[in-house]
């Protein structure tokens, strides 16, 4: 008796649900999600010429086969992945699909909205920290409360999540990407909130595109400042010239 071989195909990000329906838990969460991702687009982009990276806001990642299907995905508020195709045959990702892409997300952010309990959960198979540290496994897991302007930021070592300490700046330290994470006080699309944010490995604040637009334009007024200050103290030194009947263009 032959005994044919079992084909199993696993669906992909277009056969799986790409939402299991809940709502946003407050209008904080896109707003911290768009910041994240604004401020640190070209860091990405220096350090990924190619292109090869993706970013996912509020993006189920599939990590087990369930029924019903999203009940196998967890949805972070914001994680980055390098080195993958930013679109799959030329269609944007519906969701991340371990199975299919195989690289784990380099950092994963989730944003409390109650008390932390659920991303702190460490349940076999079921609490969030279990299902980042034992299954999907970024290299770093951050826990944002802005109820408490505070963050904590886990990284993997030795196959666990160790919690990780402030440098003298009150960040922390992602560095493959040679940046910090941290809490920045300040307004941001109409709210002045504790904020999630990015810093170089200097402790430079990383701007995002309108911020950067804002000091080039102060840089240019400042520029335009100086010609205008020379312009006339170069006007006044000709008058001088002029008092003592020296005629400035015969110099």
């Amino acid at each position: 008796m032959t005994i044919e071989p079992v084909s199993l195909v696993l669906p992909d990000h277009t056969q799986l649900p790409e939402s299991d329906g809940s709502f946003v838990k407050n209008f904080q969460e896109h707003p911290q999600s768009i910041l994240l991702t604004d401020s640190i687009q070209p860091r990405l982009q220096q350090i990924h010429a190619d292109g090869q990276y993706c970013i996912g806001q509020d993006c189920g990642i599939y990590w087990r086969m369930t029924t019903p299907p999203e009940r196998g995905a967890e949805a972070p508020d914001w994680f980055y992945v390098a080195n993958v195709p930013p679109t799959l045959n030329g269609e944007l990702r519906r969701s991340y699909v371990l199975w299919q892409e195989l690289i784990a997300p380099l950092i994963v952010l989730e944003f409390v909205s109650g008390n932390g309990e659920q991303e702190r959960d460490n349940t076999p198979f079921e609490g969030k920290f279990w299902i980042y540290e034992q299954v999907i496994r970024p290299a770093f897991y951050g826990i944002y409360e802005v109820k408490k302007a505070a963050v904590e930021v886990y990284q993997m070592v030795a196959g666990n999540y160790q919690l990780m300490a402030a440098n003298e700046r009150g960040h922390y330290a992602i560095a493959p990407l040679k940046v910090e994470l941290g809490i920045w006080l300040g307004e941001y699309l109409n709210a002045n909130l504790p904020w999630l944010r990015w810093w170089d490995d200097q402790g430079n604040l990383l701007l995002t595109g309108d911020e950067r637009a804002e000091q080039e334009h102060q840089r240019a007024e400042q520029q335009h400042q100086r010609a205008e200050q020379a312009e006339a103290e170069n006007a006044r030194l000709r008058e001088q010239l002029r008092a003592l009947g020296v005629n400035p263009d015969s110099l």
